[in-house]
């Protein structure tokens, strides 16, 4: 059973089709990586899986279940994360309380348990804060949980990012350039981190990235979209020389250095 199968995906923005017979078939514990263009779609196709948008044709099954049209909330719940190309996060909130409240749709207990503090609140909370103090070391964010996220270096702003869709106990994490304004140091520690969690979660990562360093370095199979459209599917050697993707990418030197 595959995690995640995508099958003649298309939508449409008005008269503009941002996305063209879109098909996937993810298995579990796989990390794959999609590029493409700017404007070839791949923001859109993770926004459709993740809710965002409704899907003018196609399907979409994680495990087996139609989440086509789910509110991004249903989605969550059913174990699929995502980061963001600008990052958000809960500036108002220390960085620990913004582990804690992405885990709010599985407390349980309603408005009775908070005031009367009820066992089944009290257990719950325990189990938040512990889950949230966990990330912060694994994550190497302790040091910041106090701190706002908008005091934190940029790279550890992404961490954050990451840690927070970790706390949502997800079978698939979704990450959508995580290596954006990011310098060559940070990118490396990025790209180590990436298969860290792969590993440490068993986890299936799917990831959007320009950075043709991090996606030759890191996924074990490369999709390519141009104009919504795939144009071509497989390991990251045979990409790089796949003459579609270096016409797309106007030339070939981002990939013939990657």
């Amino acid at each position: 059973m595959a995690l995640l199968e995508i099958r003649k995906l298309t939508h449409y923005f008005g008269g503009l089709r941002a996305v063209a017979n879109f098909n996937l078939r993810l298995e579990g514990g796989e990390l794959l990586g999609l590029i493409g263009p700017n404007g070839a779609g791949k923001t859109t196709v993770f926004n459709l899986v993740c809710g965002f948008y409704k899907p003018t044709e196609g399907e979409i099954l994680f495990q087996e279940k139609d989440i086509a049209g789910l509110r991004p909330h249903a989605v969550t719940a059913m174990g699929v994360a995502r980061t963001f190309q600008n990052i958000r996060l809960w500036n108002t909130l220390t960085v620990f309380d913004n582990l804690c409240i992405a885990q709010h749709f599985r407390l349980g207990y309603g408005l009775a348990d908070v005031i009367l503090r009820t066992g089944r609140f009290t257990t719950r909370e325990r189990h938040v804060r512990r889950t949230a103090e966990e990330l912060l070391e694994i994550m190497g964010l302790r040091h910041y949980a106090g701190e706002h996220p908008g005091n934190l270096p940029y790279g550890m702003q992404r961490r954050l990012e990451i840690a927070r869709a970790l706390a949502t106990q997800p079978k698939l994490l979704l990450l959508d350039e995580p290596a954006a304004g990011m310098n060559p140091g940070e990118i490396d520690q990025l790209v180590e981190t990436i298969r860290w969690i792969r590993e440490s979660f068993a986890l299936t990562v799917w990831l959007i990235e320009h950075h043709m360093r991090v996606v030759m370095s890191v996924c074990e199979r490369v999709q390519v979209l141009d104009f919504g459209e795939t144009i071509a599917d497989g390991p990251p050697e045979a990409i790089k020389r796949d003459p579609r993707v270096i016409q797309a990418y106007l030339g070939s030197e981002e990939l013939s250095h990657a």
